[in-house]
């Protein structure tokens, strides 16, 4: 598939059926359907939303567009079930997964709630520290804050993998970025996607408009961390 052209309007009975049956004797007779419905497609609109992020993203390389395994880690929760019932894949910044680096456009769809977004999910230890040094700092932290403030203003969401209840030690409780201060990443959550949009064309043109107004916070998070 050359040019994303919508995800078929029966794929999400591929994920309803795969949460009844999960296990591999289901899957494998089914594994062509999934890549039909949803891998092609995927690829096809990352691969088309990535073409045209790149004048956006100048001088900054985008990695190749990925998407993430649907067999699930089961080695350390209490959920044995070997697969998803999602499929997510995005665009990063670098040649590093999605999920370890800053992203151009982060998205996944399928049983429960489907999220399309940019930044960071998680900020690993090294990156959390240099996170909080140039938040709190009186120089580079202001460029942030009016960028989460603008999004916010515009009807953007604003997350993170985990937020702390307090303003971490040694910063000061009342820094004027203390709620920055207290996030574990930074994300950009995009709008709810329009009812129907996925199984469009248009849906790509849709990714791209929030991707590019995502960019600039996306760009500082690269810049800095």
């Amino acid at each position: 598939m050359d040019r994303f052209t919508g995800f078929p309007k029966d794929a999400m009975g591929f994920w309803h059926e795969l949460e009844v049956e999960m296990n591999k004797a289901w899957f494998d007779a089914h594994k062509a359907r999934y890549e039909a419905q949803w891998v092609a497609p995927f690829t096809a609109l990352l691969a088309q939303v990535s073409a045209k992020l790149a004048a956006t993203y100048r001088g900054i390389p985008l990695g190749a567009p990925k998407i993430m395994r649907i067999h699930r880690d089961v080695r350390f929760g209490k959920d044995k079930s070997p697969y998803k019932t999602w499929i997510g894949g995005g665009i990063s910044l670098d040649t590093k997964k999605p999920t370890e680096s800053v992203v151009a456009l982060y998205a996944h769809f399928g049983l429960g709630e489907d999220f399309v977004g940019a930044g960071q999910y998680t900020f690993m230890d090294d990156t959390l520290v240099r996170w909080r040094k140039v938040v709190a700092d009186a120089k580079t932290g202001p460029a942030i804050a009016k960028l989460v403030a603008g999004l916010t203003k515009k009807g953007y969401g604003i997350a993170a993998s985990d937020t702390l209840a307090r303003v971490p030690k040694p910063f000061d409780p009342e820094h004027p970025r203390a709620e920055l201060l207290r996030m574990k990443g930074l994300v950009v959550a995009f709008p709810a996607i329009p009812r129907g949009l996925i199984h469009k064309p248009a849906f790509a043109d849709w990714l791209v408009e929030h991707a590019k107004a995502a960019a600039p916070l996306a760009k500082w998070l690269h810049a800095h961390l």
